[in-house]
């Protein structure tokens, strides 16, 4: 019998408020489940615009407890709801000083399983994160979930191969990569880095981009949200690069093992041989 996960998405516009972004991804959510499907994942920061297009304190009210606060609170009571795994990635805040860009990763019963901090935080134009995040420190976890083995990296991550491979040797079958990625150069990396990273560490990839302009900064965000399975080929169509949209696909979690039969990249790798690629 084939091991089919139904698997969600949604790339969102910015609403202007907590209360009504939330409330949005809660009927996509619905929607998704009502078709079929048992794991949603949301774009990066989805509860709040993307602040980091500006460098001011104002922002750090965005930041709220995993999984304690408001936000994941909520997502905890979708998830029994639902019966749905769901990937939240929201603006932590610790303790005081201490702020992270993260995922929580909430099980079907609504159990939060833990979260994922973002590594790799860019600082330049338009994505001061430094400003505002520390560097993630909870490693690469992947989460046994009601649907299989889930991870997540976040937007910026995806440039650097090593936390992909790091999820792969943890037993990933499907990460989920929320972002806030606007049109320049990336646009093209876009279309490229994801679909590469699923054929080197064979497993499925949910691509996720936020959608739109937002109040602060003039980041103009492009969507084109998908999926991408072990052999680097788009599952069904993508987003498109304007508007929301929810995208459901069938992902044969079978076809991780057939492309590793075929592909024995995990068997052929060297780590012996890879020290130089630990050095500052």
């Amino acid at each position: 019998m084939a091991n089919v996960v139904r698997a969600a998405l949604v790339q969102a516009t910015w609403t202007g408020d907590t209360e009504s972004m939330v409330a949005k991804h809660e009927e996509h959510a619905r929607e998704a489940a009502r078709r079929g499907a048992r794991i949603i994942g949301f774009q990066e920061v989805f509860n709040a615009p993307y602040f980091c297009q500006v460098q001011e304190p104002e922002h750090y009210r965005w930041a709220e407890p995993v999984p304690d606060g408001p936000t994941v609170t909520r997502m905890a009571q979708l998830a029994r709801e639902t019966g749905m795994v769901i990937v939240a990635p929201v603006f932590e805040v610790e303790q005081p000083g201490f702020y992270y860009n993260t995922a929580a990763v909430i099980d079907a019963d609504g159990t939060c399983l833990g979260k994922y901090r973002k590594h790799h935080i860019p600082q330049l134009k338009g994505f001061w994160e430094k400003y505002y995040f520390k560097p993630g420190n909870l490693g690469w976890p992947v989460f046994d979930t009601a649907v299989g083995r889930v991870g997540v990296y976040i937007c910026y991550d995806r440039h650097f191969p090593e936390g992909w491979r790091q999820l792969g040797l943890g037993g990933a079958q499907l990460v989920y990569n929320p972002s806030a990625t606007h049109r320049s150069l990336s646009s093209h990396l876009w279309q490229l880095e994801q679909p590469a990273a699923a054929v080197a560490n064979e497993y499925f990839i949910a691509a996720i981009n936020r959608v739109g302009r937002e109040e602060y900064g003039d980041n103009d965000f492009y969507g084109t949200s998908y999926f991408v399975d072990p052999r680097g080929r788009f599952v069904g169509d993508t987003a498109g690069d304007k508007a929301d949209e929810l995208l459901v696909r069938d992902l044969d979690f079978d076809l991780i093992d057939e492309v590793r039969q075929q592909w024995a990249f995990y068997r052929d790798r060297r780590p012996d041989a890879y020290e130089g690629l630990v050095q500052p």
